[in-house]
Parts: structure tokens; sequence; C-alpha cells
């Protein structure tokens, strides 16, 4: 059985920072891509990040500078370093992988950016 389950997510200050994982089981995690998306009240979810197998990564404009994808292969899980936070980050996070013919999705961990 695939399990995703994120974790690290909290209440921030704007300017704060958050380390996101992904843990994972049920997949041979060197051979997947893992993104993260955000979905915040009445938004629709978006893809904010992702990391291919062979350790390449990209950014959504809006996350670019402030937030750092990695992954750690050896521990089956990924991340998501997040510095400078903002109040428009605020949002639940989920990570996010496939293979043909199956998605998976994890519960997703709330970010709330606040004063």
């Amino acid at each position: 059985q695939v399990r995703l389950v994120e974790s690290g997510g909290g209440l921030v200050q704007p300017g704060g920072s958050l380390r996101l994982s992904c843990a994972t089981s049920g997949i041979r995690f060197s051979f997947y891509d893992i993104n993260w998306y955000r979905q915040a009240p009445g938004n629709q979810r978006e893809l904010v990040a992702g990391i291919t197998r062979g350790g390449n990564t990209w950014y959504a404009d809006s996350v670019k500078g402030r937030f750092t994808i990695s992954r750690d292969n050896a521990e089956n899980t990924g991340y998501l370093q997040m510095n400078s936070l903002k109040p428009e980050d605020t949002a639940v996070y989920y990570c996010y992988t496939r293979r043909p013919g199956y998605d998976y999705w994890g519960r997703g961990t709330q970010v709330t950016v606040s004063s």
C-alpha cells in the first residue's frame, strides 16, 4: 500500500521558516518524481515545486527564491524548506507522486502565516 504522509506544518509569523516533510512507503522512492501542491481556502490546488528522480528541481514563480525542494532517497522522504514566508503562503500543503495510471496524494499539512 502506497502512503505519503506530510508533516512539519504549523503557525509561523511573516518572514519565518518551516520545513515540510513527505514520508513515503510502498514505493521505490528513488524512482519517483515528487511534487508539492498547496490549496488555500476558496482556491484551486496549485503546484508549488517539484523534484525529479534525477534531482532536477523547479518552482512556481510565487515561491522561487524562497522555497527549496529536496529529497533523501535513503530515507524515502521529500522535503520543502520554506523561508521568508508570507501570509499568502497560508494553505494546506500536499505531497504528490504518480506512476502511469496511478496518482498518490498525502492528506496534507496546514501552514498558516500570520502575526
